[in-house]
């Protein structure tokens, strides 16, 4: 069984926060409205159950990292994309063949220290993470090992 891998997920704290997460029934939620191709393949061939999840507060000020969460389930359709009262709405998706997909994802634990942007980007060890890379603007992102580890120091944990 290969390790798990580890992921950082976007979201706008004014629409759905790291403390909406936590404050979920069961901690937990469908990680939908993924409407970019690269980031849908992420999240629908990349991710696997378990994976550890940096959770990114986004458009916010300041925009960062606010919490650990993990991937909850398997890939499944996102029910979204067939509803059209959704801002998700999708007419060209079918049932039978959906072209949306999404994951739960489930809270960990909130950082002992949200890690800012400016902060993430003044790590050396950080410089490679795409995240950071110039016009990087996926919802969806893989985090290597080594800048997994580096954001949970820079947050106040300890790697897992």
């Amino acid at each position: 069984m290969p390790a798990p891998r580890h992921w950082l997920v976007k979201s706008e704290p004014d629409f759905f926060s790291f403390a909406d997460l936590m404050a979920a029934p069961g901690r937990r939620t469908m990680w939908d409205g993924v409407r970019n191709h690269q980031a849908k393949l992420f999240l629908r061939d990349g991710m696997s159950l378990g994976d550890g999840v940096l959770f990114y507060h986004s458009n916010a000020e300041p925009p960062g990292v606010a919490g650990l969460a993990r991937v909850a389930s398997e890939t499944y359709a996102d029910p979204t994309q067939f509803d059209p009262a959704s801002p998700y709405f999708d007419p060209k998706a079918k049932p039978e063949a959906p072209t949306w997909f999404l994951r739960d994802i489930e809270a960990v634990e909130a950082l002992a220290t949200f890690v800012p942007l400016a902060t993430l980007k003044s790590s050396t060890k950080l410089s490679g993470m795409l995240l950071l890379q110039k016009g990087s603007r996926l919802s969806v992102t893989p985090v290597t090992a080594p800048e997994w580890r580096e954001v949970l120091r820079l947050g106040g944990l300890k790697a897992r």
